[in-house]
């Protein structure tokens, strides 16, 4: 099929597996974990991959053959409340892109065009999710102007607590978990130094895709028009 990369292994049974899509100059195709995991930790503005055993879908953004960026998707924080979100929806129905990093050498728009490419290649390699979920917050400016771009409808925004340390952000999870023993060596480290940490509030802002339009009746949240650029005060 027209745009899709497939896999150069022979199949057993049926057609070859679709690792990617895209154009010669420009496609996203699967990538390692560690090296997608990687990028992120060197290059993403919080340094951090998502948590453990959220993320499972890890992609490569390549542009004239060069690799300039990462996307990964995976389940939410609260992997099984999606149907709070949307009704009806199976914990493996959904996707969230929990890391996006594209380097300053990526073209313009690039960003956006990633996203849609990644669209159509978990439409085709996983059927069954029915929408993705991201989020934009102010750390990154623009307020979500790339998922506009990629036809993501939007659905308002709310306030999150992050706490920066050592110039390193982390979510307010991290600050509030009382079992520390069970705790990661972030959230260890954080919590031994949380006089030091600084406390912040960030605006987030909600975007969803719909894979299949006949589950949009079924979200629960209200559809509201873009942001625009100049509207962020």
């Amino acid at each position: 099929m027209k745009g899709y990369i497939y896999s150069d292994q022979l199949p057993m049974f049926g057609h070859k597996d679709i690792i990617g899509y895209g154009t010669d100059d420009f496609y996203i195709k699967e990538m390692l974990k560690k090296e997608s995991n990687n990028m992120i930790i060197k290059n993403h503005y919080s340094h951090k991959v998502a948590g453990f055993a959220t993320t499972y879908i890890y992609l490569g953004v390549y542009i004239k053959n060069v690799l300039l960026g990462t996307l990964q998707f995976g389940f939410a924080m609260n992997a099984a409340s999606m149907d709070k979100i949307v009704k009806n929806t199976g914990i493996y129905e959904y996707l969230e892109l929990n890391r996006m990093w594209l380097s300053d050498k990526a073209l313009r728009n690039s960003e956006s065009k990633a996203i849609s490419y990644c669209i159509k290649y978990i439409r085709k390699k996983f059927p069954k999710i029915k929408w993705i979920q991201s989020f934009a917050d102010e750390r990154c400016g623009g307020l979500g102007i790339v998922y506009q771009a990629a036809n993501f409808k939007y659905f308002g925004e709310h306030s999150s607590i992050f706490w920066q340390l050592d110039n390193e952000w982390y979510h307010n999870k991290a600050m509030t978990i009382k079992d520390i023993k069970k705790s990661n060596k972030a959230e260890k480290y954080l919590q031994a130094n949380k006089e030091k940490a600084k406390k912040i509030e960030l605006r987030q802002f909600r975007y969803i895709y719909f894979i299949y339009q006949n589950v949009i009746k079924n979200c629960i949240l209200k559809e509201q028009p873009y942001l625009k650029h100049y509207n962020n005060d």
